[in-house]
């Protein structure tokens, strides 16, 4: 199967619309829809359900525009990772959201610096999920990326599951207790995702969401880390006690065989390891740094 025909699908099967699909790739509509057409006929089955007033894909539709998702970024993968084989200099890509890192992309890249694999790094900084997209189109070798992601094509190992706080407005209700609940929230359970989800997208980065807290307009709940890193005032970070731990991973591409990503990967369990051990010597009211 060739690419082509697998582009012109997965742009019909994201727009349900031919004419805007059309517009997308840079062609007219006809040949778009006969190139489906003998796509259907060589697959032997009906990709799309056609009427005069909407395109939906059927089940079998709805497999391909997954699996060809998957082939065509791992076809753009091969391009760009055999281009950077080529190039002068190797270099690992990292891709991290900033702020995203609980505070160990330092200690992960200097640990990483005495590896005998170690080459030069080079930190994508991205937007929120964007960390597996980028990996499975060859565009980064490794990631650090907050639970849930998809997993498609990807390895992965847990780094930190760190309790949940959420950051309130020093003047809001519930700023005056030790600790809240999902419930005070107003939330359960099954709705903490899609909150998280939601706050997110009130602001570009972490500085403006709490901005936005100070003034007492939203109320993310965030990875405990955010509070011992960046307090702010008028934000009160409070622990939510019956929401489950935020988990922060490391992933790279199934099929890698670099030595510089294993020895990161390496490096960044080290460097969650280490921080783990602080973090329990602070609750006991240890030196975090004291020798074991």
């Amino acid at each position: 199967m060739e690419s082509r025909p697998l582009r012109y699908f997965v742009a019909v099967a994201e727009e349900l619309n031919f004419a805007r699909a059309a517009e997308r790739l840079g062609i007219s509509p006809p040949p778009l829809s006969r190139a489906i057409r003998q796509l259907e006929t060589e697959m032997d089955v009906t990709l799309f359900e056609r009427t005069t007033h909407r395109v939906a894909l059927t089940p079998a539709g709805t497999v391909l525009l997954a699996e060809a998702r998957i082939a065509l970024d791992a076809l753009q993968a091969a391009g760009r990772r055999a281009q950077r084989a080529a190039a002068p200099e190797t270099k690992l890509i990292l891709a991290v959201k900033a702020d995203g890192d609980a505070g160990l992309l330092e200690p992960i890249l200097a640990r990483f610096a005495t590896e005998p694999a170690a080459v030069p790094v080079a930190v994508r900084l991205c937007g929120w999920q964007e960390q597996p997209r980028l990996l499975r189109r060859g565009e980064a070798d490794a990631a650090l990326v907050h639970e849930p992601f998809d997993r498609t094509g990807l390895d992965t190992e847990t780094l930190t599951a760190e309790p949940r706080v959420a950051a309130l407005a020093t003047a809001h209700p519930l700023a005056a207790r030790d600790r809240v609940s999902l419930a005070d929230l107003g939330l359960r359970p099954d709705d903490l995702q899609q909150y998280i989800d939601e706050t997110r997208r009130e602001s570009s980065d972490l500085a403006q969401l709490l901005t936005l807290v100070g003034l007492g307009g939203v109320v993310p709940v965030l990875p405990a880390s955010v509070a011992a890193r960046y307090p702010r005032p008028g934000v009160a970070y409070r622990p939510v006690h019956d929401a489950p731990p935020a988990i922060l991973a490391i992933a790279w591409p199934q099929q890698s065989r670099s030595t510089a990503t294993a020895a990161l990967v390496r490096s960044a369990a080290w460097a969650a390891s280490v921080a783990s051990v602080a973090a329990t010597r602070r609750d006991a009211g240890q030196d975090p740094e004291a020798d074991e």
